[in-house]
């Protein structure tokens, strides 16, 4: 029988312990028999009300949860559904590849970030931290000031997350969506938008987001000529970029349109103005943003070749 599993991350004192009280407390376990597995121990601790149905498990070294431990905690607690309140020092890679049973199924990735923490921790940890923010299905950023949204929003974490739902939990306890529908990452007055070598990737995830807002648009960008294999005819410059770690590097490219660019080969630099038109393309398997080439010529690569967040 495929058992769900409910995933949730962060570092310590994060807000995970409160969040697992308050989803027992709204009947999570009521139907079903719940395994709780806790690899981490902050201040706060679990209501003992909330426990009705719930089996609470520790696991206090990263070398006891295995594979093996987690057939037996299913064995003896024959439980309907898991959650994990997971170690934040722990890597999470480790836990989808070798440790979960084939049939304990990740359904949903929680993880709890305390805003105020959050740029320390991101500077110090960085892999630790972007993976638990690259996985996550929901992101809360806890204890958020005013001056922590402003910053956590000037951090376009689109970049690293395009799926997730990302709330802001406020210190007077009110909450609110990470993006308002309103933030552009550039000045779009502008005759031509200038695209700096270092922001290639918050535009890329903007522009893909919202085509419409760069419709008839002039851009001025460095990218590297790509000529795609799979869509003959089909040119997308772009950059690589990587998201968490050396091992996740992916192309961002973007169609673009221009018998210039045939003078091209593939992993050539190139300075671009183009045209931005938001249509419907095949690559994009329906509306996206396509790039008219306007100007293109041989450039230097950027200092920094590979795009990060």
């Amino acid at each position: 029988m495929d058992i769900p599993v409910y995933l949730v991350a962060g570092f310590l004192d994060a807000g995970k312990t409160r969040f697992i009280n308050g989803t027992l407390e709204d009947g999570f376990a009521r139907e079903d028999r719940t395994l709780l597995i806790c690899c981490e121990e902050g201040e706060e601790e679990y209501e003992k009300a909330a426990l009705d149905n719930v089996t609470v498990v520790t696991v206090e070294e990263q070398e006891e949860l295995t594979c093996s431990f987690l057939k037996e905690c299913e064995k003896k607690y024959a439980p309907r559904q898991v959650m994990i309140e997971y170690n934040g020092m722990w890597p999470m890679e480790t836990l989808y590849r070798d440790i979960l049973p084939a049939n304990w199924i990740l359904y949903q990735i929680m993880t709890f970030i305390d805003a105020a923490t959050f740029e320390v921790y991101a500077k110090n940890m960085g892999q630790l931290m972007m993976e638990k923010i690259t996985n996550a299905d929901m992101i809360v950023f806890n204890r958020c000031t005013e001056e922590l949204r402003a910053s956590l929003r000037r951090r376009n974490l689109r970049m690293v997350n395009r799926r997730a739902d990302i709330y802001l939990e406020n210190v007077d306890g009110s909450s609110e969506d990470y993006l308002t529908g309103d933030e552009c990452p550039f000045d779009l007055s502008q005759e031509v938008i200038d695209i700096p070598d270092d922001d290639f990737g918050v535009w890329y995830v903007d522009v893909m987001d919202h085509p419409e807002r760069y419709d008839g648009k002039t851009v001025h960008l460095k990218a590297m000529m790509c000529h795609s294999k799979k869509l003959k005819g089909v040119s997308v410059p772009g950059r690589f970029a990587m998201v968490c770690c050396e091992k996740d590097v992916t192309f961002l490219g973007i169609v673009c349109k221009g018998d210039s660019l045939n003078a091209y080969e593939n992993r050539d630099w190139i300075e671009l103005t183009a045209q931005v038109k938001a249509e419907k393309h095949k690559a994009y398997r329906g509306m996206g943003p396509v790039l008219y080439a306007m100007a293109v010529a041989p450039c230097e690569k950027p200092e920094e070749e590979v795009v990060t967040f």
